[in-house]
């Protein structure tokens, strides 16, 4: 699937893809695959309205946000406003970067908010998880590396992670261990590993000749507790699987002993998003479960993402990051639909990062080359050609 594509298209593929999933997995959000069937007559086949209408202003409990109609959620703006860290520092970044770049940037910095028909700060629109990075970090002034613990678990980090994931490409271990620490300033526990894991199966899936069975193989090479446990059930279930329809039963009941969300998403359990070493956020390994169920295909991962309700955009967001990464292409349609109703340019960001991705690769090879001949000086082997 992948052999073909090169860096440019696999950055533009996994954002690109990222913001799309984001935007058809909105106006569902929250709710179940029988509510979504009803609701709409049917599965979800590409870009809805809002779930209330014409109501969506007033309609609880999604106002005041209008999801729906090709409007990306705060999953995309968290995305695009860590690939404007990159592009200031233009190196990898760690949970200073968070501190210093990215928490000014949602407190300073007016941009479109797409769900809010209007110019805002991002802060004003990202949920309470996010606006924890600027409580922890601007005004209580906590070690970035630690700002995360006492956050509420869930997949606020992870959903943003993928450019780290493309600056490390083909190379998930190092993915893995950036992601972890930049989610550190906002997530702890299996929070904080998704993070790490999500960038991981991102750069997985930038290597030659990947497919969604060596992106998952590589997410469980680095996985760890209750995150690896959950990633290994859903996968063992969504291989049996073709299509997405008779997979949402199945994922759900495979990942819920995992969730600390519980059956009714909108009414969490007493032990929702806690820390805790037994159990993993949802939304990751569903997004790699239909990974598998579509082959690698980004029009059938995605939808199977979005018709399986819950936290669906985020699900859809790391579903289509993965597969735009592995080299599926993001239906053009969905993607002019989707920048023309958010006023973005959902190009511009995999422009930028592409150019910084190639300038932070040369940075290692000469830090590498300056290792290699420094160890070589005490003794050690000598350096590779």
């Amino acid at each position: 699937m992948s052999r073909g594509a090169g860096l440019d298209e696999r950055i533009g593929g996994a954002l690109v893809g990222a913001a799309v999933g984001d935007a058809l997995g909105g106006p569902v959000e929250g709710y179940s695959p029988d509510q979504i069937l009803e609701r709409h007559g049917g599965r979800v086949h590409g870009i809805v309205g809002p779930w209330h209408g014409d109501a969506w202003r007033t309609a609880r409990p999604l106002a005041p946000y209008h999801k729906g109609d090709g409007h990306v959620t705060d999953d995309t703006l968290m995305t695009h406003a860590l690939v404007r860290v990159y592009a200031q520092v233009r190196d990898h970044l760690d949970a200073y970067a968070i501190a210093d770049h990215l928490v000014p940037d949602l407190m300073t910095n007016p941009r479109w908010i797409p769900e809010l028909e209007a110019e805002a700060l991002p802060l004003h629109r990202v949920f309470l998880a996010e606006k924890w990075l600027v409580a922890r970090l601007h005004y209580g002034h906590v070690d970035p590396r630690e700002a995360g613990v006492g956050n509420i678990v869930n997949c606020g980090a992870a959903m943003y992670m993928a450019p780290v994931g493309l600056v490390n490409a083909a190379n998930p271990a190092a993915a893995y261990a950036e992601a972890l620490d930049v989610a550190g300033a906002h997530q702890s526990s299996y929070g904080r590993e998704a993070a790490g894991v999500h960038a991981a199966g991102v750069a997985a899936a930038c290597a030659p000749g990947a497919t969604p069975d060596s992106v998952v193989t590589a997410c469980l090479s680095l996985a760890k507790d209750g995150t690896r446990a959950a990633i290994e059930k859903v996968c063992e279930v969504a291989v049996r699987h073709t299509d997405f329809e008779s997979a949402l039963g199945p994922l759900r009941k495979a990942v819920a002993p995992y969730d600390t969300v519980g059956p009714d998403y909108r009414s969490p359990s007493l032990g929702a998003r806690r820390p805790s070493r037994l159990h993993a956020i949802e939304e990751l390994p569903v997004a790699l479960g239909m990974l598998l169920v579509s082959r690698g295909d980004y029009r059938q991962a995605v939808l199977g993402s979005v018709n399986y309700g819950r936290d669906c955009d985020s699900i859809a967001t790391i579903a289509g990051a993965l597969a735009g990464a592995l080299g599926s292409p993001v239906p053009a349609d969905w993607a002019k639909t989707v920048a023309e109703a958010s006023r973005l340019d959902l190009w511009e960001p995999a422009r930028t990062l592409a150019g910084v991705t190639r300038e932070i690769f040369e940075r290692d090879v000469r830090r590498r080359r300056a290792h290699e001949q420094a160890f070589a000086e005490i003794g050690g082997p000598g350096c590779s050609d």
